[in-house]
């Protein structure tokens, strides 16, 4: 009851003037920003951070926090129109978007992207509002090891259910794991595979590679494949609108991908890629529709976009329960938090419950304009589909570099994401998944991380790893996905060559 009550406060101050005003901007940025391929929510919010701290905090945080979330909305449209994901939680999204917009169903994925991100994103905000301190302490039972644990599952399930073959799903995931080791060592300071060369002790840059790995080898494919897909692009709006059976389709994908994706935004460093992709792993495993997920499968988009926006509100659970970021992104909005002299932890909801209250019951009025907003955007954004490939081969290509040029504003980003292009190109060529690798590359760093400092706290015994009850459950899950594919594969030859021996 005392939490209805201060939510029906936080509404009071939500629908002023100057904070609904701040609601609309912040989710209108957020979605250009999150739709342009090289920028991301992280890089959205550190730009728009300075223009905040004249503002009320209130005013401030329910500006940025729309920015956040747009930019979940935002990400799914270059994504699913051009195959480039605004950042990376829109890699999975990316896997079934832009088979839907090859067989002329772009409007529909985009309409379904919106629909399952407001799902998912809603899902997310009322678990903050009731939940939040307990969600909080729930994370706070994941340690490092656990974490890790969590992201090698992530690494062992990703192989196998994003290839066709599992073997060259796995030869994927390996060499996603191989590139993200270059540079410099997070825990020695060591070099590591970086041949003398001073552009790569930073490691290799992740937008480059989105960008060359989706955007720049599509661009190859166009070319070498002369495709003319003009036809299959004859798009009314009307048509792009999901009918009953559709929505009834993406619905329960939606309702779980949420549940779970908000669940793993609370833990601290998983985010919201992760909570994207085992959201799509797990309808991939369930789903009515699995056969066709990642050839163009409307509950592929609503299984990653679903989960996407509920990690991302997710995150905000350890930032405002226990001053703790769960991304990137909310790492600078809790610097945001402390110029405007607050404390995020336990007792910000008693010492300052008009700031807390006041951003959740906004989150509320912004995830619907946020919808509101990206419907809006379809019918502009369909005509983009509607350019011939002679002008969007060269319109990609400069989208493209000035991408991955904006990252760091070194022409080596530019060249790396060439490079990258034509490898990916070259493997798809020979039917080796790209989605496998260039999740391995985002998340290896974490795992890392998490496995490092895991090590360090037990002084190198492994025993850390099977210490408690959830490093144990997640052990015995990453031996599932190793064994059971061999063990089904079996299962099937074996019934396929019963059933021809009853056919004789």
């Amino acid at each position: 009851m005392d939490t209805l009550l201060m939510l029906l406060n936080g509404f009071g101050e939500a629908i002023s003037m100057q904070n609904l005003l701040a609601a609309l901007i912040g989710a209108v940025l957020g979605i250009i920003v999150g739709s342009i391929p090289g920028l991301g929510s992280a890089l959205g919010v550190a730009l728009l951070l300075p223009l905040t701290f004249g503002m009320d905090p209130i005013t401030g945080i329910i500006m940025l926090a729309a920015v956040y979330y747009g930019c979940m909305y935002g990400g799914a449209y270059s994504a699913i129109l051009i195959n480039i994901p605004g950042d990376s939680p829109a890699i999975t999204t990316a896997l079934d978007g832009y088979p839907l917009t090859k067989r002329g169903k772009s409007g529909k994925a985009l309409f379904v992207a919106n629909i399952s991100s407001f799902i998912g994103g809603t899902i997310g905000i009322i678990a903050l509002t009731f939940l939040g301190p307990v969600l909080a302490n729930i994370g706070l039972a994941f340690g490092p090891a656990e974490v890790a644990l969590l992201i090698l599952l992530a690494l062992c399930s990703v192989g196998w259910l994003l290839g066709e073959s599992p073997a060259k799903g796995i030869a994927a995931t390996v060499l996603g794991v191989m590139l993200a080791t270059v540079g410099v060592d997070i825990i020695s300071g060591q070099t590591r595979f970086t041949f003398g060369s001073e552009n790569l002790l930073s490691g290799l840059s992740l937008i480059p590679m989105i960008i060359g790995m989706f955007g720049f080898s599509q661009i190859l494919v166009m070319m070498t494949n002369k495709l003319n897909v003009k036809e299959e692009r004859k798009l009314t709006l009307k048509e792009s609108i999901p009918t009953k059976k559709e929505v009834r389709r993406i619905m329960f994908p939606s309702l779980r991908s949420g549940a779970l994706g908000n669940f793993l935004g609370v833990l601290p460093g998983a985010g919201a890629t992760t909570g994207g992709l085992l959201s799509y792993v797990l309808e991939k495993r369930i789903g009515k529709n699995k056969k066709e997920m990642g050839k163009g499968a409307i509950e592929g988009v609503a299984a990653a976009e679903s989960g996407n926006n509920a990690a991302s509100v997710g995150s905000f659970v350890p930032l405002l329960s226990l001053g703790i970021p769960g991304s990137a992104t909310t790492a600078i909005l809790l610097g945001g938090l402390i110029m405007w002299g607050l404390d995020p932890g336990p007792l910000l909801f008693q010492t300052n419950p008009d700031f807390v209250w006041g951003l959740i019951s906004s989150m509320y009025i912004g995830n619907v304009i946020s919808l509101i907003a990206g419907l809006a955007f379809i019918p502009f954004l369909m005509k983009v589909i509607k350019i011939p490939n002679s002008l969007m081969v060269p319109i990609i290509t400069v989208v493209c570099m000035i991408g991955a040029y904006s990252v760091n504003n070194n022409m080596f980003d530019v060249w790396m994401m060439i490079i990258a292009g034509v490898i990916a190109f070259l493997l798809q060529a020979n039917d080796y998944p790209i989605a496998p690798l260039l999740l391995a590359f985002v998340l290896t760093p974490r795992l890392e991380m998490s496995a490092r400092q895991a090590l360090n706290i037990s002084n190198g015994n492994l025993e850390i790893f099977v210490s408690s009850v959830i490093s144990i459950v997640i052990l015995l899950l990453i031996t599932l996905f190793i064994i059971a594919p061999p063990i089904m594969k079996l299962i099937m030859k074996r019934r396929k060559k019963n059933d021809e021996n009853i056919s004789l």
